[in-house]
């Protein structure tokens, strides 16, 4: 199923007793999570199993079991791997069993959940629902919501746009801005977030990681970043992009001679920054390459899949070790 047709099961009151939401978009995965779980709970009684806390017992435990505090008993599931079917329908039977229990499974990552998903259907009382990036004007109905919701007043919906605009149309800073935006308890206008807000384009990425790889102090730029609400996972992927890049130019050259950014990436650098990239990329010989990219994996699997940490803090001293290794 697609947002669309979920949406309008949700204006109907539709209800499920297991949900499957899975798909390219992170946000809207973690936005749907919380809205229906929302729906079913309070936020403290909602039982969680993130990653690797995941368990088929654990979960089968929680949802056969009677609550003694409420009528409802809502489990909500984070993994990064599919879960068997024979898991998957030892679930579903459960919550059919148990008329207070409801169970959400988030699927987050590149993972392919297609099939899992064929578990969650209408026979079973389940549902999956996949979620792409949203278009700009899904993202700014999304905003428009949240507005509402934390009852922000706003001249027109150009005003959201601007602020959506502003961080590139990441939906996910944008929302995170309207919290902040809320407590300022004034109508929102251009200005206001102009004044108030600081988009991507305060901080050039690129520059911040040329910084990072000539071990540089980035400390400024990486506090406003994180300061900004950028995803911490958004940011390692970044740089991991950035670091392959720099290999096949590096590759390029050793190979060819010359530097010719169209035929490395299909699309021709200014020559400028085709020059930076390169003299940037020769610096490091195949084996730092090999260390950086093992490093900023590991690091990228430990955010995503280790509960307990403070995220933050350890991005930041993953990230200030990152030049030790090369």
């Amino acid at each position: 199923m697609y947002k669309s047709e979920f949406d309008n099961l949700l204006k109907q009151n539709k209800a499920f007793k297991a949900y499957m939401f899975f798909g390219e978009s992170t946000f809207l995965i973690d936005y749907y999570t919380n809205l229906v779980s929302s729906k079913l709970a309070p936020k403290d009684e909602i039982n969680k199993l993130y990653f690797e806390e995941y368990d088929t017992k654990k979960a089968l435990d929680i949802l056969l079991q009677s609550s003694l505090f409420s009528d409802s008993n809502i489990l909500v599931i984070k993994t990064q791997k599919t879960i068997p079917k024979k898991e998957c329908q030892e679930l579903i039977s459960a919550v059919n069993t148990n008329p207070a229990s409801t169970v959400l499974i988030a699927c987050i990552g590149d993972t392919d959940f297609r099939e899992m998903a064929k578990n969650f259907d209408a026979k079973q009382n389940g549902v999956n629902v996949r979620f792409y990036n949203p278009f700009p004007n899904e993202a700014l109905n999304i905003l428009k919501q949240r507005a509402d919701e934390l009852d922000i007043k706003y001249e027109h919906a150009n005003v959201l746009y601007h602020l959506l605009n502003m961080h590139k149309n990441s939906l996910e800073l944008a929302f995170n801005d309207l919290e902040k935006l809320a407590l300022l308890n004034e109508p929102l206008t251009v200005k206001v977030i102009d004044n108030n807000c600081f988009g991507f384009g305060s901080i050039n990425l690129d520059e911040f990681i040329v910084k990072l790889l000539l071990s540089k102090d980035i400390s400024s730029e990486l506090t406003y970043l994180i300061d900004e609400g950028i995803n911490d996972v958004y940011l390692v992927n970044q740089i991991t992009s950035f670091v392959s890049q720099l290999f096949m130019f590096n590759s390029f050259i050793t190979i060819n001679g010359y530097i010719n950014s169209s035929e490395i990436l299909g699309y021709k650098l200014p020559k400028n920054i085709e020059d930076e990239r390169a003299n940037l990329a020769i610096k490091f010989k195949n084996e730092d390459y090999l260390k950086m990219l093992n490093y900023l994996f590991d690091l990228e699997l430990k955010l995503k899949s280790t509960s307990g940490i403070d995220n933050t803090n350890f991005l930041e001293t993953g990230l200030r070790n990152f030049s030790t290794i090369f």
